[in-house]
């Protein structure tokens, strides 16, 4: 069992963990279900969108239901996997495409940036 968890793909070693980790008295005593493994990730989004965000969290809170934005997300989630096929298309058709990667900052776009200052000549 221990070379498996040397493996250098990884693909091995979590299967056996799980498998050994139920047999052991340190597995889970209770028979609670392990906590899924979590993703961070960051992605863009229009301003009105995420003004959108703010204004479901407001609704939650006044449905005495406080969520968080990943909740929120992960609750709409949730609804697009129930939708059928044909609703599933008809919902992502309706959000325009956005061009990838960071936004430039809207301070230099406004303005642009100061000219730098010539560096002084050095004295001979």
């Amino acid at each position: 069992m221990t070379s498996s968890k040397k493996s250098p793909s990884g693909a091995t070693a979590p299967a056996s963990r799980a498998a050994s980790s139920s047999s052991t008295p340190t597995g889970n005593k209770d028979g609670k279900a392990k906590k899924p493994k979590l993703v961070r990730d960051s992605f863009t989004i229009p301003k009105d969108e995420y003004a959108a965000i703010e204004t479901l969290k407001q609704r939650c809170a006044a449905l005495a239901q406080p969520v968080k934005k990943s909740e929120l997300l992960r609750a709409g989630l949730k609804v697009l996997t129930g939708m059928s096929d044909a609703a599933l298309r008809k919902a992502v058709q309706a959000v325009p495409s956005i061009k990838t990667g960071r936004p430039k900052a809207e301070q230099a776009q406004a303005a642009p940036a100061p000219a730098p200052t010539p560096k002084k000549a050095a004295s001979r």
